[in-house]
């Protein structure tokens, strides 16, 4: 068992606390991504996993242990830095097989297990390479090859896809996300990058400055984020954040901004939103749940009309990213390719309202969940 609990976990620095009593439950071969800005406390907290860092208060458990004062070497852990770590004077197989010599295993097993993880990675080819003639993604493999032989119960991966150019990165995803099913290993994975983590995690941990500020799965945090910071930082284009007005008309709610009359869905939980009635809050709208044309399969009750001055198109191939100015406030929409239109054009739009966020001006926390 490879379960993995923290409690009250936190991390000082002096009179600097960096991260604030994390409560976290990663289940057995769970693949689990911390994700966050820089400085948020993701690797900090990692690295008190793996033992690289003194927890200042808290336990640590691994399958039910407490592991805090446990070295690093003990843990039955392996982990995979950004920098890949590797011994430059070093073949690929020796820097594979340097973890189980250490270990005084018998030869034929280091044989056998550097094979295996070769061949699962496909580097056979490269064993009597040195790293210095592998290009990046042949690093990245060696140094989850060298992490494989040692058949831990953890694997720990500190941003391991940060130096591949962005076509590798979407190559290296898949892969590691196949690793985690073949190996049947917990994984620990951190990230600054949102589609990582949207695309390779079963559960996400969204930080910020030290804290937590939801754990849930990658739909989940898209469709029901908690607060403004996570709706902003999950997804892209980001969520477009809009001040706003709730009014009551006979038994349907509108959300007002800057004249417009936006509809909230009749499936909104009403006990939350009748305490708003008149005051200021923030809703939020997603790029794509803009349109150029009412789409045939939204309810019509559930769709607004929408203008704005067209500020500058960024086509991206399958989609234009429209950016525009409504409200005195840049936002930006996701249309199709076909569409034409000038800098300083208005702009038609339709609103679709059914996944709208609604969020406290004051304390930035959803309305809804």
């Amino acid at each position: 068992m490879a379960s993995i609990s923290l409690k009250k976990l936190n991390k000082s620095y002096g009179a600097l606390t960096v991260v604030h009593d994390i409560d976290l439950e990663i289940a057995d071969k769970e693949f689990i991504i911390l994700v966050g800005p820089s400085g948020c406390g993701k690797s900090t907290t990692l690295r008190m996993i793996a033992g690289l860092e003194e927890i200042s208060g808290g336990e640590l458990q691994i399958g039910g242990d407490l592991m805090n004062d446990v070295p690093s070497k003990d843990r039955d852990i392996a982990m995979v830095f950004q920098n890949y770590a590797l011994y430059p004077h070093m073949t690929v197989y020796k820097n594979m097989a340097f973890g189980l010599q250490l270990r005084k295993v018998s030869r034929d097993f280091i044989d056998s297990q550097v094979q295996d993880a070769a061949r699962i990675l496909d580097i056979t080819h490269l064993l009597n390479r040195k790293p210095k003639a592998l290009s990046g993604g042949q690093r990245q493999r060696v140094a989850l090859g060298r992490a494989m032989v040692r058949n831990p119960a953890v694997f720990l991966l500190d941003e391991p896809l940060s130096n591949l150019d962005a076509k590798l990165r979407g190559t290296m995803r898949a892969e590691i996300t196949k690793l985690h099913k073949r190996l049947h290993a917990t994984f620990i994975y951190v990230t600054h990058d949102q589609i990582e983590a949207m695309t390779m995690a079963d559960r996400i941990v969204v930080m910020k400055d030290g804290h937590i500020q939801q754990v849930d799965t990658p739909q989940n945090l898209y469709d029901r984020p908690v607060n403004m910071f996570v709706a902003g930082f999950i997804g892209a284009p980001q969520m477009n954040m809009m001040p706003s007005v709730i009014e009551r008309r006979g038994e349907r709610y509108f959300a007002l901004f800057d004249g417009r009359e936006l509809p909230l869905p009749a499936h909104f939980d009403r006990s939350r939103i009748a305490p708003y009635e008149g005051r200021d809050l923030v809703i939020g709208i997603r790029p794509e749940n803009f349109h150029e044309l009412p789409p045939a399969d939204i309810a019509p009750e559930n769709l607004a009309p929408f203008s704005a001055v067209m500020e500058l198109a960024e086509p991206m191939g399958s989609e234009i990213h429209l950016n525009i100015i409504a409200g005195g406030r840049s936002l930006i929409a996701r249309v199709s390719p076909r569409f034409r239109g000038a800098i300083g054009d208005e702009v038609k739009l339709v609103v679709d309202t059914t996944n709208m966020q609604l969020f406290d001006r004051q304390t930035e926390r959803s309305i809804l969940y």
